[in-house]
């Protein structure tokens, strides 16, 4: 078979492949590049030498079945037979869950997660979005500091059981989404540099030196990433990726990475005949990101709204610290503002960033499901110090509030795992540093970060500790009993609740009408005929529906529809879905 590899500022470079050794020759069609050919079939282990240096892992490994630090190994993506025939799923009137591999199930693995698939079929969800799968140090971790961007973590199961997992979804009418990070590698197993300009020091990211994207050799790191990006959506059959932190992408290029990589997919997708699409996480809120190309935009099909959860959050639990505080002080009309507009900071000023921030969104031109919503998900429950769920300090009244906020609101939805029943377990932060100066390093500077906020040092749990990782699991008996039971049915309503009513569906964001008492804390609002009701207070709410003949869809507590003075009564900590004649 061929092997090749880009490194340019290489003059010799050997092919270490089952034992043997082989010169590689320079390709006299593309700069910098070495090619060669060996006998090599599926398993077959194999890497590159560089100046006579040690055998390194190559940069487009499909797999890495002893680690980062290891050989490569050859991957044969003809071998697997598929099972499901897939036309694809698209995004619009989709719902998402997130899932994590690793604490989906004890066993921690895809083969495993894969046997859960159906209680996502019976919660009603569209797509499963797995959170990060290439190699990291270890066994356990976020997969947020992987390495080997075409490969997949060997302890999950490797390549064969993240397609398995994809098939058995697609069998199951699932889509798969997957998380794939670009901004940064992990700082163990990274031999990026080693083979060519593949960072920058023109810019500088939280994690140190750029991803190369502008600077000299920059094309063919985007060639790299764009390879990577197709390459999970055609050999794994996945059908969208989440990007991680675009804004730290530093890129001054005339044609921004991301409109190249999005050019990119929808040429895929025409090719492959089904709907792929790509969801950006972004700090900006710059609708440019989710604008089509032809209008001038970057063409992402939607991106998260951290503004809608920050809004949600500070409304049912009163926290205010940290990016909160913009949001606490008037959270119902915080909250308002995104049901209407999508964005919170649309050039307003931002007193956590200290200036003006965002740009509008035209809410009669943006389809309101290229904006995911959510309650919780990864970042806001993993990155608080303790890992705490909303089920930790919210009464099942409130979290039934919270669902109905994130199913009936105009975004598309996203859960995350074990939401759906308010599991009882905490979601932590875990790492597997193999180095351990780096476990350490680690440890202390999760420490330090949360006792600026007032917590103790013992308090933080240990990243390292395989406890940590244990307690961070599902316990899939819960959802057997209650109270979760009971939280787990609501989520099921509202999902089939949108399928039922196409107004919950509807993708004009200036249809919304909302109305809300800061005080009595109270929110609804309109949807075409549906109506909405969350009341977060303790105390029963009086809301003026409207005298229009109503009829009860879904309510946490009963409810009588509103009579001849058109208010509707809704118990303390509870919530209804109405629709109107």
């Amino acid at each position: 078979m061929q092997f090749e590899v880009w490194a340019p500022q290489a003059d010799r470079v050997t092919l270490r492949c089952e034992g043997v050794t082989r010169a590689l020759e320079r390709d006299p069609e593309r700069a910098g590049w070495w090619s060669g050919e060996a006998e090599a079939s599926d398993g077959v282990r194999y890497g590159f030498a560089l100046d006579d240096g040690p055998v390194l892992p190559d940069p487009r490994s499909r797999r890495q079945p002893d680690g980062p630090d290891g050989q490569s190994a050859v991957v044969d993506h003809g071998r697997y037979a598929w099972r499901a025939a897939w036309p694809g799923r698209a995004l619009p009137g989709a719902v998402l869950y997130e899932l994590h591999v690793g604490t989906y199930t004890p066993e921690g693995t895809l083969d495993a997660a894969a046997g859960r698939l159906e209680h996502l079929v019976e919660l009603g969800v569209a797509h499963v979005e797995l959170m990060p799968v290439c190699p990291f140090p270890g066994r356990n971790g976020w997969g947020y500091e992987g390495v080997s961007l075409w490969a997949v973590h060997e302890p999950y199961g490797g390549p064969e059981a993240l397609k398995r997992f994809v098939d058995r979804a697609h069998e199951l009418g699932l889509g798969v989404v997957l998380d794939v990070v670009h901004n940064h590698l992990g700082p163990s197993g990274n031999y990026l540099p080693a083979f060519g300009p593949y960072f920058t020091e023109t810019h500088h990211t939280p994690w140190g030196a750029a991803v190369n994207l502008d600077a000299p050799g920059s094309d063919e790191v985007r060639a790299f990433l764009v390879g990577s990006v197709l390459a999970w959506l055609r050999d794994y059959r996945i059908d969208g990726l989440r990007l991680d932190a675009v804004h730290a992408l530093r890129d001054t290029r005339a044609c921004h990475f991301l409109e190249e990589l999005s050019t990119a997919v929808d040429a895929l997708a025409d090719e492959l005949d089904r709907p792929l699409f790509l969801i950006a996480e972004s700090d900006l809120n710059d609708p440019r990101i989710i604008t089509p190309r032809a209008e001038h935009g970057l063409g992402l099909d939607a991106q998260w709204n951290d503004d809608f959860h920050h809004a949600m959050h500070a409304a049912l639990t009163g926290e205010s610290q940290g990016y909160y505080a913009d949001f606490a002080r008037d959270p119902f009309a915080a909250l308002a503002k995104t049901l209407t507009g999508g964005f919170f900071h649309d050039g307003t000023y931002s007193g956590f960033r200290g200036r003006s921030h965002g740009r509008p969104l035209n809410r009669s031109e943006v389809a309101a499901h290229r904006l995911l919503g959510y309650a919780q998900n990864h970042d806001q429950v993993g990155n608080r110090a303790q890992g705490d769920r909303l089920s930790a300090t919210l009464s099942p009244g409130l979290l039934a509030c919270a669902a109905t906020l994130t199913l009936t609101a105009p975004f598309t939805p996203m859960l995350f795992m074990g939401e759906e029943w308010a599991a009882g377990t905490p979601w932590q932060f875990v790492t597997d540093h193999t180095d351990p100066e780096l476990a350490q390093a680690v440890r202390q500077g999760r420490r330090r970060e949360f006792a600026a906020h007032g917590w103790a040092e013992e308090d933080v749990p240990d990243p390292q500790d395989p406890a940590t990782r244990e307690r961070s699991c599902l316990d899939w008996s819960e959802p057997d009993r209650e109270p979760h039971a009971r939280v787990l049915a609501w989520y099921r309503r509202l999902i089939a609740l949108r399928k039922e009513q196409p107004d919950l569906t509807d993708p004009d964001l200036a249809d919304t009408k909302v109305a809300y008492d800061e005080e009595a804390r109270w929110l609804a609002f309109r949807r075409g005929d549906v109506r909405v009701a969350v009341n977060l207070g303790k105390e029963p709410a009086a809301i003026p529906l409207g005298t229009r003949r109503a009829r009860v869809l879904a309510a946490w507590e009963p409810v009588e529809t509103p009579g001849p003075d058109g208010l509707l009564h809704v118990p303390g900590e509870s919530c209804v879905v109405l629709t109107q004649e």
